[in-house]
């Protein structure tokens, strides 16, 4: 019996269109073991769309039926097409950097399949360095940053010597078992259900009655312009805006010991240091057009709310954060400082809530943002940009001896937030990864060197 998906996921379905598509991403580049080259990595992919095992996860297929009440919920597909999802690409000369992003730029702006599955691999070769990269994109309703890191983690080794492990897309013991219809995803027995029914109600009584002045205290801290889920201080700017389909991706790596060593110095943290950077790259890039509002921008932050004890779980779990990015400060220092007390503020504000009330008050927050997507004007403008810090594994990491050796983070620009920024890292770099609207925004390519800059400026004003 086909049970509906939660409500975080399928606002994710309901609220994409032709110019809002509401999938994630990723492009990972890899480096050939020794004595190979990207042709012997895509063969070893090659042999594996031979077998047609697919995970689990991406055999979820979003369906409507009588038992859900005409909402989304999610079953399993037996039947699937891997040279559907699983595609082959390859670069025109001269194959550098600017070649790739331009190509990913384009896959990112289609929408998937929803009689399928809703994810597609590329698999990409002709970079004149001789790597191979793989780009994929997954829908937000399946998986949020984090589940689709962990993902994509699970399917590499930190052996460089492991070899026949299977391609990012099979199952982990690479075994095909198709499970019984009770035990699909999404799907529960029909004796099953009025124990389920009676566990929620249950878990949910004493989750309600905390539910309104948590909702309460939200709104009391934006009317008092302190950090939490809810903004009410974010100014018009040229972000804030209709938005087409198409799509810029702009994305460059540092090294993570240099944000390490800012926020050790500054007694922040990291991501932190990460909003200061995207700080002061907004404050120079829109500044440069004349058009940088006189008020600070507002990012709004998503925080993971999964618990080591939920760290597989898979879909979305995610809080919000808005944050005062200090844009209207002329010194850098002083924008990590505006930046770091508000995220302390809304972090503290979370601890005072459950999970369940964290949801709530993040679900208030993004109200804004939602009847934007939905074409509903609102007299609360939302946050002026998405800024998202995912991390990354913390060991090299392998697939069948290939090194991956950057991991760039794609995203969702919507209507009302023309820009989209999320990072990532790997075990010694951090990525900054720019999606866009092609129609909003001019070239993306100089917030990269502001990004820089931004970042040497922290050295400097933590005496590095």
């Amino acid at each position: 019996m086909l049970l509906p998906m939660s409500p975080t996921d399928s606002m994710f379905l309901i609220g994409e269109s032709r110019h809002h598509p509401m999938h994630v991403g990723g492009l990972a580049v890899f480096d050939p073991p020794e004595g190979s080259d990207a042709r012997d990595v895509r063969t070893m992919l090659d042999a594996a769309l031979t077998r047609g095992e697919v995970s689990p996860l991406l055999r979820k297929r979003a369906a409507r039926s009588l038992t859900t009440l005409g909402q989304w919920g999610w079953e399993s597909d037996t039947e699937i097409d891997l040279g559907h999802h699983v595609r082959h690409d390859a670069l025109p000369q001269p194959g550098g950097v600017t070649e790739l992003l331009d190509l990913v730029s384009r896959l990112h702006a289609g929408l998937l399949d929803r009689s399928r599955p809703l994810w597609e691999m590329h698999l990409i070769e002709g970079l004149a360095d001789g790597r191979l990269a793989v780009y994929m994109k997954i829908h937000h309703a399946l998986a949020d940053g984090v589940s689709a890191m962990k993902l994509l983690r699970s399917a590499l080794s930190e052996d460089p010597g492991a070899r026949a492990m299977p391609a990012p897309w099979e199952p982990l013991t690479r075994q095909r078992h198709l499970v019984a219809a009770g035990d699909l995803p999404g799907r529960v027995s029909a004796p099953a259900l009025p124990a389920a029914a009676l566990r929620v109600a249950r878990d949910t009584v004493g989750e309600v009655a905390g539910l309104l002045p948590a909702l309460a205290g939200t709104v009391d801290r934006a009317l008092h312009h302190r950090g939490g889920a809810l903004t009410l201080a974010a100014p018009h700017s040229m972000l804030n805006v209709p938005i087409g389909g198409a799509r810029r991706f702009a994305a460059r790596s540092w090294p993570l010991e240099r944000l390490r060593l800012v926020a050790k110095h500054a007694d922040a943290t990291v991501n932190d240091v990460v909003l200061a950077m995207c700080s002061g790259a907004l404050r120079t890039f829109i500044g440069a057009l004349g058009v940088l509002p006189e008020h600070p921008l507002i990012a709004m932050v998503p925080v993971s709310l999964r618990g080591e004890k939920r760290e597989t779980k898979t879909g979305n779990e995610i809080g919000m954060l808005s944050c005062n990015l200090g844009t209207h400060l002329d010194d850098p220092a002083l924008r990590l400082e505006t930046v770091h007390a508000a995220m302390t503020d809304g972090k503290n504000a979370m601890r005072t809530m459950s999970r369940t009330q964290n949801l709530a008050a993040s679900a208030l927050g993004t109200v804004p943002l939602a009847l934007g997507m939905f074409g509903i004007g609102s007299f609360i403008r939302p946050a002026n940009v998405m800024i998202s810090n995912v991390p990354g594994p913390s060991e090299p990491l392998y697939w069948n001896g290939a090194r991956l050796t950057a991991l760039y983070p794609l995203s969702i620009p919507v209507r009302g937030q023309a820009l989209n920024i999320t990072c990532t890292s790997t075990d010694d770099e951090i990525a900054f990864g720019l999606t866009g609207c092609r129609r909003t925004l001019p070239d993306l390519a100089p917030m990269l060197d502001h990004l820089d800059d931004e970042l040497g400026a922290l050295e400097y004003a933590v005496g590095l």
